[in-house]
């Protein structure tokens, strides 16, 4: 038996049976994702390349106080629990057990029976069986059933940690665009009350022109029913701005409008100045938390296909039980008293109604559906990047022209206000060139804003901003979850 013990322990070492992960070709190219980008890595502190303080301070804030972020550092927790919970299987169990048990057989059972051999028959008094002792097992791990189980465990740990990444990176995105956005309407709104002062300005002109009986009454009316439809036109905006100011609120785990004075108001828009370094497509792959993510559960996938072939293979356990028995308690804990059990145990599956090659077929499905999925993951990260790129390219030079036709806007309302009170223009073609430039005015603030939810949608898009506060410190992770 011993030689048998030794040589089961020695083939426990074994390869496990199923298939090896290796990682998919991921497809992207080495170089630039488009002609003329800068190759060089991006930052992964994108945020602070917009030189705001409290925007910096708000992502800083995010990270820690988010409940996203927090309820995936819960998962992360859950699933190292449940590895630990599959690598238990790798060590044998022991448990100890005591019991003191009155009996008494029935005369009619088996020991009827005897009734026939022994002269008046067998009377067997109630007797008391008292035993302690102790009783192991342990399933060595031949075809590696235990180790694909533990493989795939570590492929989900991996897995929800880079889920965590990635909801980190999603609301460090969203605070940023919630922020911009929110700095954008408080543009807008100086934007509309610097032309309700100008507005107020015309009106108080109309009104001098009408006095000297040098306008009539209908420039007045125009003027002040333009300087109302500006004054309209505030209150949407405020409410943009509250709601910003809530959602911003929400993210770092605070009632509404508890940031309300801490964000204030602004006439500047946080805008990162150059081109953003995008770096190579084929470092997209390791630096984007959901096709990392996706990698993971395709690992955890094969694995599991390794544990549905493990299925077919006999279980041989080692078992032992080791005891005092007595029927007496005053002799239970002498030497005599002693039992003890070992040996190997083989189970076989036989029949099983087809569920173990169902399972198997199961795995493999699911094994192919996450391959789809990494793919999948893939392509879409690569079009998130390029379409990022191209919007903010188009946007900035959108950008451009809107700040030249502001300049020019506002020159001709300035020439059409000096023409109107020297008398030698009519009323509505200043009402018109003043509409002219605040709508100039407004779709410039808008772009600005645009232009900076560009940014960060290509930030976010080249998946990084994670390394400083969830990095990876395992390195390869490919090799670190090979079971072999």
């Amino acid at each position: 038996m011993r030689k048998t013990i030794v040589l089961l322990l020695a083939l426990s070492g074994c390869n496990a049976v199923g298939p090896d992960f290796s990682p998919p070709e991921t497809g992207l190219p080495d170089r630039a994702f488009v002609a003329g980008a800068r190759t060089s890595a991006p930052d992964p502190a994108w945020w602070a390349g917009f030189r705001d303080p409290t925007l910096t301070a708000l992502v800083r804030e995010v990270a820690d106080k988010n409940l996203d972020v927090q309820t995936a550092s819960l998962r992360v927790a859950e699933s190292r629990f449940q590895r630990g919970v599959a690598a238990s299987a790798q060590m044998p169990s022991l448990n100890g057990g005591a019991k003191s048990v009155r009996e008494q057989y029935s005369q009619n059972g088996i020991l009827s029976l005897m009734n026939g051999l022994v002269p008046g028959g067998i009377n067997v008094p109630p007797i008391t069986d008292n035993y302690v002792g102790f009783d192991a097992a342990w399933e060595l791990d031949i075809w590696g059933r235990v180790r694909r189980s533990v493989e795939a465990a570590d492929a989900q740990v991996r897995m929800s940690e880079d889920q965590r990444r990635d909801a980190l990176l999603s609301v460090m995105a969203e605070t940023a665009r919630d922020y911009i956005q929110l700095r954008g309407v408080q543009v807008q709104i100086g934007v509309l009350n610097d032309n309700i002062r100008i507005a107020q300005e015309i009106l108080k002109l109309a009104d001098e022109r009408q006095a000297k009986g040098l306008a009539s009454a209908l420039d007045t009316e125009n003027a002040r029913s333009q300087l109302e439809g500006y004054r309209a036109q505030l209150p949407p905006l405020e409410q943009q701005d509250s709601e910003l100011v809530n959602a911003l609120s929400f993210l770092v785990d605070h009632p509404p409008g508890a940031l309300k004075a801490r964000l204030g108001q602004t006439r500047k828009s946080p805008l990162a100045l150059g081109a953003v370094p995008t770096g190579v497509a084929s470092d997209l792959a390791r630096r984007r938390p959901d096709i990392r993510a996706a990698e993971a559960q395709l690992h955890a996938a094969t694995a599991q296909t390794g544990v549905a072939v493990a299925n077919f293979y006999p279980t041989i356990t080692l078992t032992g039980q080791a005891g005092l028995d007595s029927l007496n308690p005053d002799t239970l804990f002498r030497g005599s008293s002693f039992q003890w059990s070992f040996g190997p145990s083989v189970s076989l599956p036989i029949f099983n109604g087809g569920r173990l090659t169902n399972t198997l077929e199961l795995r493999e499905a699911q094994q192919q559906e996450a391959a789809l999925a990494y793919r999948k993951t893939i392509l879409r990260a690569w079009h998130d990047v390029v379409n990022a790129l191209v919007a903010l390219r188009l946007e900035k030079a959108r950008h451009a022209r809107l700040s030249e036709q502001v300049v020019h806007a506002r020159k001709a309302a300035g020439i059409a206000r000096d023409r109107y009170r020297d008398g030698v223009t009519d009323f509505l073609n200043v009402l018109s060139a003043e509409r002219t430039a605040l709508i100039a005015e407004q779709e410039q603030a808008r772009s600005a804003t645009m232009l900076g939810v560009d940014q960060v949608q290509l930030y976010k898009a080249l998946g990084g901003g994670w390394e400083g506060f969830f990095p990876d410190a395992s390195g390869d992770k490919s090799a670190a979850l090979n079971p072999n």
